[in-house]
Formats: C-alpha cells, structure tokens, sequence
C-alpha cells in the first residue's frame, strides 16, 4: 500500500522542493495506479488548508482520502481501519517529512508494519529538517528507498505485463 501523507497545494507552496515533491509523489501515484497498488491520502485539517494538490490523485482510482487532525495519521481510526493487517509493507511519501511524515512513520512502526520511507518524495520547508527526519526514520528501522526503486519493486520482474508503462513513468 502507498501511503501519501498531507500533499496539499497550500503546503505545498512552503516547501523546500515543493515542485519537485508534486513531480515524485505524482509519479508514484501514477504507478501505483498503474500496477493495482491501494492507496491512502490524508489530508491535515482540509477545511484551513484545502484538499490533496490540484492534478495528483486524478490518475487514482479507489484512493482512500483520510481527513485527519494529529500529525501522527495512527492516531485517527480511519486512518487505521484503511490499513492492511500488519506486518505488511506500506511505501510513505508525502509532507512535511519532519512532521506529519516521520510521527506517522514511528506510529507505522510500532503498529507492526515494515514501512519504506520513499526518501525522494518527502519534503519539508527546511532541508536540515528532511535530512533530519530521514535520519530519525532509519535510525527507528523504516527502510529508505526511491520513488525509481518502489516501482520496480511493484513490478517484481521486467516480465511483468505492465514493465513498459511502468518503465515510462521513470524515464
């Protein structure tokens, strides 16, 4: 499952990478789609800050959209319900990566689930604050990947009869 976490246009405009950041989550989304992977948004406090940003969930089929108020999406129970049973793997992108990202990260973990924390998707006003929350993720055993390596690891094999779309989202 592809958990994407507060990528609201109103956020988003603060960000280091802000673009950037709509560009890999876009991407992800995109594949995930592509290759049936479920989805989870949430979106902190939408009545002040507005939906998910603009385009990015229209290639999305199903999403499950999560209003939450905590930083940490564990501690709201649709955000819990809309899980798979641990300990199965969910893919984390989103912002603010030192905030809403990393609490939902430590929550994931200690609900029992391997989490990737897809490191090139994340992002935060400050770039100390990224590096920071990347490190505090690893160091509490989240796994960091790519946007690039979460989608082949969808895929599973070039044989996959999805690989050349898929292929096409990351050249």
């Amino acid at each position: 499952m592809l958990v994407v976490i507060d990528m609201q246009a109103r956020l988003l405009a603060h960000l280091d990478g802000g673009e950037r950041l709509g560009e890999r989550v876009g991407t992800l989304l995109r594949a995930a789609n592509l290759l049936d992977v479920p989805v989870v948004v949430t979106e902190q406090n939408s009545r002040g800050l507005g939906g998910t940003a603009g385009s990015l969930l229209e290639p999305v089929r199903g999403a499950n959209i999560i209003e939450k108020h905590t930083f940490d999406a564990t501690l709201e129970p649709a955000f819990v319900d809309a899980l798979p049973p641990a300990p199965a793997t969910l893919w984390v992108a989103g912002a603010e990566a030192h905030v809403c990202v990393l609490l939902t990260v430590l929550g994931l973990l200690r609900l029992g689930y391997r989490v990737e924390l897809v490191a090139d998707a994340v992002a935060s006003r400050r770039a100390a604050d990224r590096a920071v929350a990347l490190e505090r993720a690893r160091q509490d055993c989240a796994r960091l990947t790519t946007v690039e390596t979460a989608i082949f690891g969808w895929l599973g094999s070039y044989r996959h009869p999805r690989f050349r779309d898929a292929l096409a989202l990351v050249k």
